[in-house]
Order: C-alpha cells, then structure tokens, then sequence
C-alpha cells in the first residue's frame, strides 16, 4: 500500500515537472505579448511581423484557391469527350472485353455507362480532299454522356438512324475536308490497311478496307480531339476487321462515387496487364502544365514569406533588450538558458502563427466571397468564364499552415538562441 501511494506520488510529481517546463515559458511567453513594452518600437515591429506573415498567408492560399479553380475549369473543358476513368492494355492495342470480371464491372450499380471503344488510324476522303484521323468506334453507352449535344457545332451528334449508320467529325477534320453536313448525298470514304495483304495485287485499293459513312455533325472541344472521328462500334469493327476485341473500355460512374477508390478497386481486380486511368492521368500533358505553374507561383510567394517570418529576428532581438531585468532575475532564480530560449521561441511562434491563422481565415472569407458573387472578373473578352474560378482544397490549407510554421520556427529558434548568447554577461552587469 505504502509503495503505490509513492509511485503515485512520484507520477504525480514527473507529471507536475513536465507540465510547469511546458506551461511556464509558454505563460511568461503569452504575458510578453500582450504587455506593455518600454520602447514602442518593439510593438510595431512585432505588428508588421504579423501582418506581413498574415498577408503573404492569405496571399498564397488565395493564388493556390484560384489555381485550382483553373484546373477545375480547364480539365472540365475535356468531360465531354474524356471519361472518368478508362482501362487500357499495359501492352498491345487491343484487348478481349468478353471475360467474367469485365462483365460484371457492366452491371456495377456504381458504373453509369460503360463504353467498349475500338479506335486506329485511317485515311478520310470528302469528295477531292483528303486527311488523316483517328477513327473512334463507341457503343451505343457512350451516348449517355449528356454533354455531347453541347459540344456540337453543326448538326446532330446521331450515329445511327433509320438509314443507317453516322458519323460525327472534329471540327478540325472538317475545315481540312470541307464537310457539310446538309449534304445527305455526299458521304465520306474511310480507307484502312488490311490485316491480310493480297499478294501480287496490281490495285493498290485492294490492300484497304473502303467504307462509306453519312456525316451527321460537327463537334468542336479541344484540338487533340477535333481531329478524330466517331462512328458506331460495329461500323468501326467491320472497317478495322476486328471482330470482338477493343482498344479501350471507358466508365462514367454515378453522381456521388468516390472515382479515386473504384479506380483503386478496378486495378486491384485487374491487375498489371491493365492500366486503369483517371481525368488527370489521360491529360497528362495539361494536367502536368497547370501542376508545374502552381508549385512555381506557390515557391515564389513562399520566398516572399520566408522574408517576412524572418523579421521577427529583430522583434525578438529588441524585446530581449528590453527584457534583460527579467532574464537575470529568471536565471537568478534557478532558470536555465533552456527555458530562457522556449519563453523567446514561443515568443516567436505565436507571433508567426497569428498571423499565419488570420490569413489563412481571410483567404477563406474570400474564397466564399469569390465563389458566390465573383467580384474578381477576367475581363468582357473572355467567353468561357466571367470572374475567376476558385477551389477549395483542405490541403493546400494545410500546407501553408505547415510551411508558415516551418520557417517561423527556425527564425524563432535563431532569436532564441540569440537571445541567451550573452546571458552570463548578463547576470554579472545586473
């Protein structure tokens, strides 16, 4: 009984040891904020340490907020004719889609539509033109996707009617061919290589597929696909002789999915002979060129608030001046230099991270601002949008709060140190 009453005491008294190191410096420290100090001047310079820490805060998490709305803006530019996700072979061009898993991916209640794709090459012929595009053979899956009518430039987005199949061209293939869709008597030729190539033909037509198609529209979204064209998966097979396999499989899932954990899933089910791929990574190029302008903006506007951390050096660095009565009788009193160094560390850091906590509040309040009235605008020239997109990312919130607090405590902890540089001299002068 007597010995747990004194481990118990002993506990006690370790955990009151450790709770006055912690609690003691961070007291002194808070009282050295809000009192008075004899010089004005250190007041000051400890205001414009924060302020500057507050502004470049709000500064960086606001450009990162109008960069992600970018991001958001220009990949939404490519939903129309990009999926959310879509499988690939890791090797060949062509896959098998008639197995068991991928059947029931089909019938996945998550899965809103499913789209066997069989694209290649070929040659386009309109009247005396000629042009070379991707041909791209879809299901009928694929037309669920309800933003295709938006993208239409001329006609109608149909790839089969009552008299047969349609086709819908890239506005790029139409300007270098001259299409016009109102023309129901001119359709357009589609030459592909043969897989099988005749012997000792003397016409070289022999060695190509020839299949004719009506034009029934024009779409028009970025260039990389305003030079294809999309016809039905059956016309694509009969011009391709490829019989049941497929290029590439593409979902779009159902509103609320979470994309990133069935992208996940589906790999994991897959394994490595398939590439699963989500928006971004099907647009690496643009998707890489947004990254890489963000992270460059976001190391500048850092530099800039590396600059005004550090002026806390000299905030500190006065109020140890005007605290030297204080340091002596502390260290008379039994204080060592390392609870002298945590007083002016916590000093410096709740300076830092005030500021760093009202930026980061300001560049919310303007996120919403931003978001519900727009009061940024881009300019009366600019057609896609009329003020500047913005997106709210927790993360970048939490970088800023990691980078503020990073820097504020090497600058605090150089003050500190600083600060007990001299303290033998210090208590021998007073």
């Amino acid at each position: 009984m007597g010995f747990t009453s004194f481990s118990l005491l002993t506990l006690n008294l370790y955990l009151l040891i450790i709770f006055t190191a912690v609690n003691t410096p961070l007291y002194i420290a808070k009282r050295y904020l809000f009192a008075k100090k004899s010089t004005n001047a250190i007041n000051l310079i400890s205001g414009i340490s924060m302020v500057g820490v507050m502004v470049g805060s709000a500064a960086l998490i606001i450009i990162l907020s109008v960069f992600n709305g970018l991001e958001t803006v220009v990949l939404g530019l490519f939903d129309t004719m990009t999926p959310e996700l879509v499988i690939v072979p890791a090797k060949g061009k062509t896959f098998d889609p008639d197995t068991k898993y991928f059947s029931s991916l089909k019938k996945n209640k998550a899965v809103f539509s499913y789209t066997e794709v069989l694209q290649e090459n070929a040659l386009l012929k309109y009247n005396q033109k000629q042009a070379v595009g991707m041909v791209k053979g879809v299901s009928l899956a694929y037309l669920k996707n309800s933003k295709l009518d938006s993208s239409i430039k001329e006609g109608h987005f149909i790839l089969q009617d009552k008299n047969g199949y349609n086709a819908v061209i890239g506005s790029t293939l139409q300007s270098q061919l001259t299409v016009n869709t109102l023309d129901p008597f001119t359709e357009m030729e589609i030459f592909s290589p043969k897989k099988t190539i005749a012997v000792n033909t003397l016409n070289p037509t022999d060695d190509f597929v020839n299949k004719n198609i009506r034009v029934s529209g024009v779409f028009e979204v970025q260039q990389e696909f305003d030079n294809g064209i999309i016809v039905p998966l059956a016309f694509a097979r009969e011009l391709l002789g490829e019989e049941k396999n497929v290029s590439t499989i593409e979902i779009n899932l159902q509103a609320g999915t979470d994309v990133d954990h069935f992208q996940e899933e589906v790999a994991e089910k897959l394994g490595k002979d398939f590439e699963v791929r989500n928006r971004a990574e099907q647009n690496q190029s643009l998707y890489h060129i947004l990254n890489t302008e963000k992270w460059a903006v976001y190391i500048i506007l850092t530099f800039i608030l590396i600059i005004a951390i550090f002026n806390i050096i000299g905030s500190l660095t006065m109020l140890v001046i005007d605290k030297v009565k204080d340091i002596a009788i502390l260290t008379s009193l039994g204080a060592s230099k390392k609870l002298i160094k945590r007083i002016f560390l916590f000093e410096g850091m709740m300076i830092t991270m005030s500021g760093c906590v009202l930026g980061l509040i300001i560049g919310l309040i303007f996120y919403f601002i931003q978001h519900k009235y727009g009061i940024i605008k881009m300019g009366e020239a600019n057609l896609l949008m009329e003020s500047y997109p913005i997106g709210l990312k927790w993360k970048d919130y939490i970088l800023v709060f990691v980078t503020v607090g990073f820097f504020s405590f090497l600058a605090s902890a150089l003050s500190s140190n600083l600060s007990v540089k001299k303290i033998d001299q210090i208590n021998q002068t007073i």
